[in-house]
């Protein structure tokens, strides 16, 4: 019998242009910022959860290096998003805080997420206090924005591989308020030197000497780890660094959650015993992103290189340094006090006017329509470059191509956006259909002592640093008691202070409201924080609409499926050898259907199993670091295709008897799927 297609949940939810462009805590006196900050208020309730966000596994486009060649061929490690729920206990205050192995959270997954939660649970949980963050992997199927600009590459709208992405959301806070009990809460920090590099190192060095005298080695090292415990026991860990999720290149076409979901599923899988498929609360080791827009994790400067030259390694390394300090620093972690709270306005970020004490000259200034600039189109050559002909740097529009290809900018608009080489307006052309965002969700939750300013871009560490800065100031807190939790709410790439902006690298480029986009979020960050300091109500501003009704694709479906000549779907076109010493590689291929049938959310395409007292226990499935599952069209015309899966296996894999077991859906003529099961012989796996 195959496994169930979708996780059984304790809680049953109710009834090629522009792709390109757009690809150590101080613990002292508590926070003023809540009026709840007693010495008696530090009870907590405290819950946690993750669940399957994993796409459409083959033929759909992948999100963030926006390359039209880079489809999903299978799956190397699923997708996960992990929820925290807290309540501060005297007050009844809660928050949510959710990170997902994600390239964004898009503002169409925050929609979608709080509709679903809306029906669930009513007001309980509501745009202040949720917040949704990505990793910012890019191994993972996109089309699950509202937004033209980051669907192109991915051919359009992918509606089953944003549903996987809104229900898993909000299965993982579902099982985190239904996981509450009674906990405590201990904040830490440390330094970790070896995983990041700063890949713009030329506009890094135009900030003041303030900003660069803050990371003295280019890098932002900070790492911070809040420590969960329900009663007595451990229940989880949020460990907040800034380095690239992409150690893996966009040559890969496997879905990973790559170096920071490595370090997750080592945490929770390997330390802690956890087994996703088996729906028992566990252990959950959250690695989110803070102002990474440039840090790197290829330490040679170049795609997949730094550790080693290969990529999936280099994404096990770099996630093991992670962990490894992150461990270390929970272990040290202090007891936390402190209420929760948090705070949420909308602002148009095309139409800020940003005072003057906001500004490097002292002059009032104004943000402006979003614009790509011609620097976007180059990438970042560090971690995955786009189009060839384009280079960083560039300030005016002077080669051919770049003529032919680029969208009339009013002079008006080239004018506000100088000196970028001002490409695609993109929020002119959003007047008649979303390209790319203007009302952005700017948000600030204090979780006990922590503060985190959850940004909808992508922030360097300079630029992360103004606003952090900007924010401590106003709530009268120590610096690193302020975070910049960036990839969460909504997407709208990257923040530039105005220094790196004048230098029109990748990252200024890509910063679409002009030169004054981090004072002016520096300025609506103060606004907000002046709120929760005080404690007093906040204009939330004008949400944008939702857009799902003006969405597209030109991605063709599953017509039908075939078995090859002689097979029936799940029969082995690839026997396993008849044994196999440890620390060797198995590879089986078997007959199979679209992957896109059932994206199996919560279940898996393949199963190792041990034979145990002649019994099948599955020992490995499809989220574990030494299996793939890939799939490979054999004719488009009959349909058929084939599944290989390969097992690494381990130096420490327990000798005895294993079979391969393979779990598809397949497709008739008349469009009815029906889920198969193969399994190949025995083999064994031997100690020599």
């Amino acid at each position: 019998m195959p496994p169930p297609t979708v996780r059984r949940s304790r809680r049953r939810l109710p009834v090629a242009l522009l792709a390109a462009a757009l690809g150590a805590v101080t613990l002292g006196a508590p926070s003023p910022a809540s009026a709840s900050d007693t010495a008696e208020d530090t009870g907590y309730l405290v819950g946690r959860g993750i669940a399957d966000v994993t796409g459409e596994a083959a033929e759909t486009g992948m999100m963030g290096y926006s390359s039209f060649d880079q489809k999903t061929s299978g799956i190397h490690q699923r997708q996960r998003s992990r929820a925290f729920v807290v309540v501060d206990r005297a007050s009844g205050r809660r928050v949510v805080y959710v990170n997902a192995d994600l390239a964004m959270i898009f503002q169409s997954v925050r929609q979608g997420v709080m509709a679903q939660l809306r029906e669930r649970y009513g007001s309980l949980y509501g745009e202040d206090n949720v917040l949704l963050s990505a990793t910012h992997t890019h191994s993972g199927p996109g089309g699950y924005s509202h937004n033209v600009a980051y669907n192109l590459s991915v051919l359009g709208f992918q509606k089953e591989t944003y549903r996987a992405i809104v229900d898993g959301i909000t299965e993982s806070v579902a099982e985190a308020h239904e996981d509450l009990k009674p906990g405590t809460m201990s904040l830490g920090t440390g330094t970790l030197t070896n995983a990041s590099v700063n890949r713009s190192r030329e506009a890094f060095d135009r900030n003041p000497a303030a900003d660069r005298a803050a990371f003295p080695d280019g890098i932002d090292p900070a790492m911070t780890v809040l420590r969960f415990k329900q009663g007595d026991k451990d229940a989880g860990a949020i460990n907040w660094f800034a380095t690239h999720n992409t150690s893996i290149t966009n040559k890969n076409t496997l879905i990973s959650p790559d170096n920071k979901g490595y370090a997750s599923y080592a945490w929770e899988h390997d330390h802690e015993g956890v087994r996703y498929l088996d729906d028992t609360p566990g252990f959950v080791a959250a690695f989110p992103n803070t102002n990474a827009g440039d840090m790197s994790p290829n330490l040679n400067l170049k795609p997949g290189s730094g550790p080693t030259e290969d990529e999936f390694e280099n994404a096990r390394i770099i996630g093991e340094r992670q962990l490894d300090k992150a461990r270390e620093i929970y272990e040290d972690a202090r007891p936390v006090a402190g209420g929760v709270d948090s705070r949420l306005a909308y602002v148009d970020m095309e139409n800020v006017t940003v005072r003057p004490e906001y500004t490097p000259d002292g002059k009032e200034h104004r943000t402006c329509p979003a614009v790509v600039g011609a620097s976007t189109l180059a990438g970042s050559v560090e971690d995955g470059p786009a189009i060839p002909l384009f280079e960083e740097g560039m300030r005016t529009p002077i080669a051919p191509i770049l003529e032919a290809l680029r969208v009339d900018t009013p002079s008006w608009l080239q004018s506000c956006q100088y000196p970028k080489a001002s490409l695609i307006p993109t929020g002119l052309l959003s007047n008649v259909h979303p390209v790319t965002p203007k009302r952005l969700p700017l948000q600030i939750m204090k979780i006990g002592e922590l503060h985190l300013v959850a940004a909808p871009a992508e922030f360097t560490i300079a630029s992360g640093l103004r606003v952090r800065r900007t924010v401590a100031e106003r709530l009268g807190v120590p610096l690193d008691r302020v975070l910049l939790q960036g990839y969460a709410n909504a997407y709208s790439q990257y923040a530039t202070t105005p220094e790196e902006y004048d230098t029109q690298n990748y990252e200024g480029g890509s910063t679409l409201y002009g030169r004054y986009t981090v004072p002016a979020y520096q300025q609506e960050y103060a606004r907000i924080a002046e709120s929760l300091r005080e404690g007093t109500a906040l204009d939330r501003g004008t949400a944008p609409p939702d857009e799902s009704a003006r969405q597209f694709t030109f991605q063709t479906g599953v017509v039908y499926d075939n078995p090859p000549s002689g097979k029936a779907f799940g029969g082995v076109l690839k026997a396993p050898e008849s044994s196999y010493a440890r620390g060797s590689t198995a590879t089986v291929e078997f007959a199979t259907g679209h992957p896109k049938n059932n994206v199996r959310r919560g279940s898996t395409f393949l199963e190792v199993q041990r034979l145990e007292n002649g019994i099948w226990k599955r020992v490995l499935d499809d989220g574990d670091w030494e299996t793939t599952y890939r799939w490979t069209r054999l004719n488009g015309l009959t349909g058929t295709s084939k599944a290989t899966i390969t097992w690494k296996i381990a130096a420490d894999t327990a000798p005895g008897t294993y079979r391969i077991v393979h779990h598809g859906d397949a497709k008739n003529l008349f469009g009815k799927i029906t889920p198969f099961t193969g399994a190949t012989g025995t083999f064994t796996v031997e100690q020599r």
